[in-house]
Order: C-alpha cells, then structure tokens, then sequence
C-alpha cells in the first residue's frame, strides 16, 4: 500500500469513527423524548420507538455511506495534495542517485517540515556539488604535479640510456632532487587526506609549545635567509592531534620564512587565548600581496611567487591547504589579510581546551 493510500484510509477510518459517534449521540438524545409503546392523543398519530427506529436505522446507513465515499474523495485529495513536495524531493533524489548535483528542489510555501526537509536536502546538495568539483580539480592537479617528476625522471633515464659514458654524478643528483619533490608530494597529499577525514586522536595541546619546536626546527633555515624571529607567546590550550598541529604551525612558519625579504626579513608570531579560543597569529615582511591574491593562496597548488623562494625549497603547493585543513579539522578557522608595507598576516583560531593550568607568558626580542 501506497503511503497516499494510507493516508486516505485513515482519513475514512477517523471520518467514519467520528459519523458513528455523533449518530450514537443523536440516536441517545432521540430515545430521550420518544415513547416506548403507543400513545392515544387527540391531536391525532404521535410516533415511538419502534417507528423511529424504522425510520433512523436506513437514514444512518445512508449517511454513514454519504460519509464512506466523501471520505475516500476527499481524503485522496487532500493526501495528494499534502505529499506533493515528497513527490518533489523524491524525484530530485533520483536526479542526484544518477549524478546531477546541480539540481534544487528550491520549494515554495510556508516553512513547514517538508519545507525544511527541501531546504536541507537543497543545502546537502550545495555542499556535495562543492566538494565533488574540488575533489575532481584536486585529482587534475594531483595528476598534474605527480607526472612532472615522473615525466623529469623518465627523461633522465633515457638520456643516461642513449649516453652511457656519460658522467653519473650529475644524473645521480638530479634524480635525486626530483625523487625527493615527488615523496614531499605524495606526503603532503596523505597529510592533507588524513586531515580531511578527520581520523585522527584528539588530546590536549599546548600550541605555544608548538610554536617554540618549530621555530627550533626551522630556525637555521631562517637565519641563512637572514629573517629575524619575533615572538609573543602564551599558555594556549588546544584538543587536537599534536602531529598535525605541529605540522600546521611548521607550515606557517616556513611559508612566513620562504616567503619573506632575504637578510632583511622580519617573521613575528603570537599565540593568545580568551575562553573559548585560542588564537595563532603569523606575519611577515614581503612583496606586496594584493587583497585578491590572499584569498586564493589556500588553493589546492596555488603557489605565490617564486622570487622569494630558495631553490631547496620550491614548495609543491599545498602548503596553505595543508594548514586550512587541519585547521577546519580541529574546528577552528583560518583568515589571510596582506599586511600594507608587504608580507601576511595569518591568523588561526582553534577552541580553547577547557580546566588547564593558569596562564604563562613568554617573549622574545
């Protein structure tokens, strides 16, 4: 049985049940007032209850029939009439089963439950849309980037096939660079696909104490490239992973490095946090970033530019994905705004990890 079907039943069903009641309650309030047997009365044939029960008993059917037929019309109707939007969103599932995502349902009326069930399946269709498209430009990309190093090797190969007394050395580092691009890819493709299924143990993380390991582990980078380090640093508890956080914080602070003015470059990082946030900011001195640039450098192999960057660390671009997504990981945020004498300004805001020790500040020149 169809749920229209149903419906309509149950509409008959309650119909009928409520026709019976009311002609009981007539059928009561009748006998009240007529007679048992017959009456002698000068005014001539007074009727009791034999009479009114010959007379009630095919009325009520008849009515009860009126009400049966009445009650099955109608009812269709009105359930027809009440299921059209499921009607609506069951053909938009189909379209979507068969790999239309950019169908809406978009129903009209009031905000009733089938009204919000539309509006959520419409939003859910939004969100599916966005991420397939991202997915697939990802995999072009992805593609992309995995067959430069695959198609340098092979041209390596074949040149040290067609030359075999050709000096090793030079190939040997060569191959060796463009295998080394190639495993930062590929890690940096599983680091980002583990930070977007979220699976991953979550503890408590003091993101300062990350701040300071990665500024020790990349502090001779900095200091080759002539880039003074600046801190403002205090107690900021956060729930996450500390490998991804560590590599969140590392990211920031190489991108801030390699993208800053060489010898004369200034890199300044603090951490804060109020009750419910705990708050990373990272700037740095640069070339002019415009408002338009910022907003696309968390694209997926979105690189800036080159200038600034060493030739030990051309980067594959997935820096600012890598760090967007493990920020959206931890359910927190992350917003890029140029800085008007040249450079970034990067913020993160993460949930602050609740019933931890007081706070501790410390500063650096």
């Amino acid at each position: 049985m169809s749920v229209r079907l149903k419906l309509t039943l149950s509409y008959v069903g309650f119909l009928m049940v409520a026709g019976g009641l009311l002609l009981t309650v007539v059928w009561v309030f009748l006998l009240r007032y007529v007679p048992a047997g017959a009456i002698d009365s000068p005014l001539g044939f007074v009727p009791n209850r034999s009479d009114l029960q010959r007379a009630f008993g095919p009325a009520a059917v008849t009515v009860l029939a009126v009400l049966l037929i009445f009650g099955f019309l109608g009812g269709w109707l009105l359930a027809g009439r009440m299921l059209a939007p499921l009607s609506r969103i069951t053909s938009a599932t189909r379209i979507a089963a068969r790999g239309s995502l950019s169908h809406r349902i978009r129903l009209e009326g009031r905000r009733d439950e089938f009204r919000e069930l539309a509006d959520s399946f419409d939003a859910m269709l939004e969100q599916l849309e966005v991420q397939v498209a991202e997915q697939q430009r990802f995999a072009a990309n992805a593609s992309h980037e995995l067959r430069t190093p695959l198609a340098i090797t092979q041209a390596l190969l074949n040149v040290a096939a067609n030359d075999p007394h050709r000096d090793a050395t030079e190939l040997i580092a060569r191959l060796g660079t463009v295998n080394a691009r190639a495993i930062d890819l590929t890690e940096a493709l599983l680091l980002l696909t583990r930070a977007d299924q979220k699976t991953f143990a979550r503890e408590q993380v003091d993101l300062s104490l990350l701040v300071e390991e990665a500024i020790e582990t990349l502090f001779p980078l900095a200091e080759k490239r002539g880039v003074a380090i600046k801190t403002a640093i205090t107690f900021t508890p956060t729930f996450g992973s500390h490998p991804l956080l560590l590599h969140m914080v590392t990211n920031l602070l190489h991108n801030a490095i390699v993208h800053n003015i060489p010898l004369h470059g200034v890199m300044w990082l603090s951490t804060t946090n109020s009750a419910d946030t705990t708050t990373l900011i990272v700037e740095n001195t640069g070339e002019i970033v415009t408002e338009k640039l910022a907003a696309t450098l968390t694209e997926r192999f979105r690189r800036g530019s080159d200038r600034t960057r060493t030739g030990d660390h051309p980067g594959v671009g997935l820096g600012l994905a890598i760090v967007k997504s493990i920020a959206h990981a931890h359910n927190g945020t992350l917003t890029l705004s140029p800085r008007p004498a040249g450079g970034l300004r990067i913020k993160i805001h993460l949930p602050t990890a609740t019933g931890t020790p007081g706070d501790r500040k410390r500063t650096a020149p």
